[in-house]
């Protein structure tokens, strides 16, 4: 099971009703935040999650809407007795803006890695999760997250017997160890059936369409994306600024034959927002507002 939460979903500035972007989620034990704008730490507190099971941090980009939250978030993790290491993941020059950031929070318990990313897409597996990083079209190094939980296929007590695997192997091999006995190399595909269908859930803010972000969200269970405008007369707006309409974003949730829209990142200028959805829906009917604090338990499909 993975649980997914917005914690905030306004864009520029923050509102009394919307927290700069941030979402979490969490999955067997370990929490991963993707960015981390003001009033991160509140919308946690609210939601009565800990702030030291974090092991991973994913930046989209370093505008402040999406970082300001970090120096205070930081100091709350050291004062959370956290003394694992944290990953943090974003474009390239992350190590630079987070350094500077530190000046108001210099002292931690913990180490701090980073990773960097400077391709048009990335891989990086982390604390059970394959996170897939694609580069957006923003009007600076932007990126989005394709976040998978992967499934090993069942036991197939027939294929097992058909090669004469020993019964105190099954165990290990079935939780993936290789093991050797006698010259004859036993590795977990002997006995497992082909990879079941896992989770993904794709998030996406500040950018054009892009036929990357197409690519990158098929088939994803939830593609949270930006809607940063609804009225019409502001598509030109979302262009000039490298932003999307929620026509745009519910286009790329057709393409991607994903489950389920969820719209965030809106400007503060936006009213009435629920009042565009129905023309939303004529382009793709699983779309939805998202807001701060929606959260859902994405459970792997019975077979």
């Amino acid at each position: 099971m993975l649980e997914v939460c917005l914690l905030g979903t306004a864009g520029m500035m923050p509102l009394p009703y919307r927290r700069l972007t941030s979402l979490l989620t969490r999955f067997n034990g370990s929490s991963l935040l993707i960015d981390c704008g003001e009033g991160t730490q509140v919308a946690m507190k609210e939601r009565g999650y800990s702030f030291k099971p974090v092991d991973v941090m994913c930046f989209t980009h370093f505008h402040a809407d999406h970082i300001s939250g970090l120096p205070g978030y930081l100091l709350t993790m050291g004062n959370a007795e956290r003394t694992s290491p944290l990953t943090m993941i974003g474009p390239k020059g992350l190590e630079r803006v987070v350094s500077a950031l530190r000046i108001i929070a210099p002292e931690l318990p913990f180490e701090i890695r980073f990773r960097e990313l400077t391709e048009a897409a990335e891989d990086i597996s982390l604390c059970g999760y394959r996170i897939h990083a694609f580069r957006v079209n923003h009007n600076v190094p932007c990126y989005g997250y394709s976040l998978s939980i992967p499934r090993i296929g069942k036991f197939d007590l027939e294929r097992v017997r058909a090669q004469n695997i020993p019964q105190r192997f099954w165990n290990r091999l079935q939780h993936g160890q290789t093991i050797e006995e006698d010259g004859i190399v036993y590795t977990p595909d002997m006995v497992l059936g082909e990879p079941r269908k896992g989770i993904k859930v794709t998030y996406c803010t500040d950018s054009r369409p892009t036929e990357g972000i197409i690519q990158a969200a098929a088939g994803s269970d939830l593609f949270i994306c930006e809607g940063m405008y609804a009225e019409e007369e502001k598509l030109a707006k979302a262009r000039q600024y490298r932003h999307m309409t929620f026509y745009e974003a519910a286009g790329l949730a057709r393409d991607a034959s994903v489950k389920e829209l969820w719209l965030t990142h809106f400007s503060p200028s936006l009213m009435r927002a629920e009042s565009y959805m129905p023309r939303v829906r004529e382009i793709f009917g699983a779309a939805s507002l998202g807001y701060d604090g929606r959260a859902v338990e994405l459970e792997f499909e019975e077979e």
